[in-house]
């Protein structure tokens, strides 16, 4: 590993013209974003095999390849790296739910729909949902996290709205109806009333479905439960 003298490239930094300077940071740029994209993807797959707590700064360095220096100029602390983390993955999620939600269909169809996708993720990374719904975390990351969770929310009340009013659900408060959904999925799938690692693959799925379908009947939906 190349040691670095920061005596020397701070002088040599201080000796550039402003013209020079800036220059010189335009050609690091590209660099710097790759470092900061690596350290970020390190830090997620980090995360989604051992969670928040076990993911230490040294750990992720070495996965993303940077030095720890490195890694502590583009992110000052843990918990600001984390919280980077929570959005970007939790945005995909989000991002996934909002497409099924979107699709075609009746209210309930779509309903099913966002609450599956989300449901069928959360059960082929286990580890990762636990981290973004039940770890134990640091104030700024649990801020990140209920961010998410309103994200999340706000999918499900959008299509349980449109469904009062064309009238395929009863009256009720939408908004009311969508954390009682979020709770749910989150709680029932990944939290700690969640069934332990020692079920089969078979038995997980047969649980989510159950929990979407409580979701579904919970806006006052009789009719069939869509296909998964």
């Amino acid at each position: 590993m190349r040691t670095i003298n920061f005596k020397a490239e701070l002088n040599d930094g201080l000796q550039m013209n402003p013209t020079q300077q800036s220059a010189r940071r335009n050609r690091n740029a590209p660099a710097t974003n790759e470092k900061r994209i690596a350290i970020l993807r390190a830090a997620r797959d980090l995360v989604t095999r051992v969670g928040f707590r076990e993911a230490q700064m040294n750990a992720v360095a070495e996965e993303a390849g940077v030095a720890l220096a490195t890694l502590y100029r583009n992110f000052a602390s843990k918990a600001e790296l984390m919280v980077e983390v929570v959005g970007i993955v939790s945005q995909r999620e989000v991002d996934a739910a909002a497409g099924m939600a979107v699709s075609d269909g009746s209210a309930a169809e779509r309903l099913w729909a966002a609450a599956w996708v989300f449901a069928s993720r959360a059960l082929r990374g286990r580890r990762l949902a636990h981290a973004l719904v039940a770890e134990p975390v640091e104030p700024e990351i649990e801020t990140a996290r209920l961010v998410y969770r309103r994200k999340l929310a706000r999918v499900f009340e959008t299509v349980i709205d449109h469904g009062i009013r064309t009238e395929e659900f009863p009256l009720q408060d939408p908004q009311a109806s969508a954390a009682c959904i979020v709770g749910s999925l989150f709680e029932g799938l990944v939290g700690p009333l969640a069934l332990d690692g020692h079920r089969t693959d078979a038995d997980r799925e047969a649980h989510a479905k159950s929990i979407v379908t409580f979701c579904l009947r919970g806006v006052g939906h009789a009719g069939a439960v869509p296909a998964a």
